[in-house]
């Protein structure tokens, strides 16, 4: 497994954006294909992004389709979520997850690897 750890959360105006980083340990990570997922208070952790191992491959919800970028670098061991236009409703805590298979990205069963959290709050 590869150790995840997402940075760059915080709080911003309806409209800003942020840019959500999530560094992983391990020489393997450019074999992983990568997800992140989105939690707000009282609801179910859902799909938000995926990038296959790659890079050639991006997969978003519809939600955040057009706000929301998701990229790699695998030199530096590191996948981001550029997140632009932020709605109140984005308001979530953020998981990065890793995957070794390339398949059905956008279900949480496929990965095997979770980060712990960055907490996104979007002001009205």
């Amino acid at each position: 497994q590869v150790q995840l750890v997402e940075s760059g959360g915080g709080l911003v105006q309806a409209g800003g954006s942020l840019r959500l980083s999530c560094a992983a340990s391990g020489r393997t990570f450019s074999t992983y294909s990568m997800g992140w997922f989105r939690q707000a208070p009282g609801q179910e952790r859902g799909f938000v992004a995926a990038i296959s191992w790659s890079g050639g491959a991006t997969y978003y919800a519809g939600s955040v389709k057009g706000r929301f970028s998701v990229s790699r670098d695998n030199a530096k061991n590191t996948v981001y979520l550029q997140m632009n236009s932020l709605k109140p409703e984005d308001t979530a805590v953020y998981y990065c997850a890793a995957t070794d298979t390339g398949d059905r990205l956008w279900v949480q069963r496929a990965y095997g690897s979770w980060g712990q959290g960055t907490q996104v709050t979007v002001s009205s």
